[in-house]
């Protein structure tokens, strides 16, 4: 395992808390963070505060056990990839959604440069639904 994978694996494997102060360690400044397209939280957000706003603070929030799991890891010299299933129930409608994901992480010189999303985003648009 490199130390990309490591840094990477430390930010889904610990508590919520140990998995947020890692991640927010080692974004870059300029970290660029893209939330998939049908996805309710769509968009790309640079900078840990806008990530942690604009991502984070709403799962936190908005759903209620919202967990990602990751069952796969793969590296590539700077890039890692993240496979997984994400879950949760959707606060406002008490509907509960399992979906696949896979993130792509890009790193420079021990920092996250980028992480892009890919989601299956109609398995999440149905827990956000209201009957």
């Amino acid at each position: 395992m490199g130390a990309n994978l490591d840094l990477i694996r430390s930010t889904y494997e610990g508590s919520s808390e140990d998995n947020g102060r890692n991640l927010l360690a080692a974004l870059a400044p300029d970290a660029e963070w893209t939330e998939a397209e049908g996805f309710p939280y769509a968009g790309t957000y640079v900078g840990a505060e806008a990530i942690t706003a604009g991502v984070f603070h709403r799962l936190g929030t908005e759903w209620i056990g919202y967990r990602a799991e990751v069952h796969t890891f793969l590296e590539d010299g700077n890039r890692v990839a993240a496979f997984g299933v994400y879950s949760g129930t959707y606060k406002a409608t008490g509907r509960s959604m399992s979906a696949a994901f896979a993130h792509l992480w890009e790193l420079r010189e021990g920092k996250i440069q980028r992480m892009t999303q890919y989601v299956d985003t109609a398995m999440v648009r149905k827990a956000l639904e209201s009957n």
